[in-house]
């Protein structure tokens, strides 16, 4: 394979692919580096992701794009890559990727740093999400003849490959580390995100809250799926600041959730809040259901902050104002750096230990 800065520049074109791609759906005129036949055939794709998932809605998967556009600049891959020591001219090894479905093009990070290492990615995708990535594949191919043979997609038994990356359930983690015991791996498992609130917030925060709560409907390891609230926490304010995003309840899908989750909660005697389109229930557990945001009330702050770190293991992102040092503000949860690694596993480093 070609040299790492060849592997670079292969991204930034793919940046650039998607950039004009979401520059063309809205109608942003411009000279045009890659030709409308295959801004067409990415559209089909599109139509049958949606068809085959519910969830992917045109607006989220588009989302993704857009998110992956800004990340695949020049800049950004040389500052993201520029503390690691690449091995030039070594031979690849085969990295096994058991991807997530649960929001479009999750596993394409995982994808992204095994081909700058310059290795080979033999990709299990999940059923929820097999037709945007061959594509995105294709596009890169398209763009970069040297990475043909770099990609490989397997839909029976994985076998053949030097180290894994697996992304799952708490349940199926157990099963992996069993399954994969003799090879290197990074094994992930539920996380979910958190923000935590004082009751300073601006509108203005709140507002941007509400990204983190619905984007993708919630269904992302980075999607805020539990608040922290003092006692005796107004939650008028929050309901107000979030009722802009009152359209989502028009998603069949997820109105059904809302329709279902509210139902089973109100036979089984539980306090609920509720807006119309999000529901509030007091719960300690993290994963809250579709629709729904557990919430749990505190005394004391720095308790409070004890105990996130203590459950650091079961959390993807802590949102907050000035409270941690790896906080992430108000609205930012689903636009993650590039250095953003899943479950904070340096993949990158792996990759490089291991191949």
């Amino acid at each position: 394979m070609t040299d790492h800065t060849q592997r670079i520049k292969a991204f930034v074109k793919l940046g650039t692919f998607f950039r004009e791609f979401c520059d063309s759906t809205n109608n942003l005129q411009g000279k045009l580096e890659h030709s409308i036949p295959s801004f067409n055939a990415l559209e089909d794709k599109i139509a049958l992701a949606k068809h085959k998932n519910g969830w992917f809605t045109r607006k989220n998967i588009l989302f993704s794009f857009n998110s992956w556009a800004n990340a695949l600049t020049e800049v950004h891959l040389n500052t993201w890559l520029a503390p690691y020591r690449f091995q030039q001219d070594k031979s690849p090894k085969t990295i096994a990727l058991i991807l997530a479905g649960n929001i479009p093009l999750v596993g394409f990070h995982d994808v992204l740093c095994v081909l700058l290492t310059g290795n080979k990615a033999l990709i299990k995708l999940s059923s929820n999400d097999n037709i945007l990535l061959p594509q995105v594949a294709e596009i890169l191919v398209s763009l970069a003849p040297e990475l043909k043979g770099f990609i490989n997609f397997e839909t029976n038994k994985l076998s053949d490959f030097d180290a894994v990356i697996a992304t799952g359930s708490n349940n199926t983690a157990r099963y992996f580390e069993h399954y994969f015991k003799d090879k290197p791996y990074i094994i992930r498992r539920n996380r979910n995100s958190v923000a935590l609130l004082t009751g300073k917030e601006s509108p203005e925060q709140l507002k941007a809250l509400g990204d983190d709560i619905f984007l993708y409907y919630g269904l992302g390891c980075r999607s805020v799926s539990k608040l922290f609230v003092p006692k005796g926490y107004n939650f008028d304010l929050l309901f107000e600041s979030l009722y802009d995003f009152h359209p989502i309840i028009e998603q069949v899908k997820y109105a059904n959730n809302y329709d279902y989750n509210k139902a089973v909660y109100l036979m089984s005697n539980f306090k609920l809040l509720e807006n119309g389109f999000l529901i509030l229930k007091k719960d300690e557990s993290y994963s809250s259901p579709i629709a729904s945001l557990f919430y749990e009330e505190y005394e004391n702050l720095e308790v409070l902050k004890e105990k996130i770190i203590g459950d650091q293991e079961k959390i993807q992102c802590i949102v907050s104002h000035n409270l941690f040092d790896s906080e992430i503000k108000f609205g930012n949860t689903q636009n993650p750096q590039l250095t953003d690694y899943a479950d904070n596993v340096d993949t990158i480093a792996f990759l490089l230990r291991n191949s």
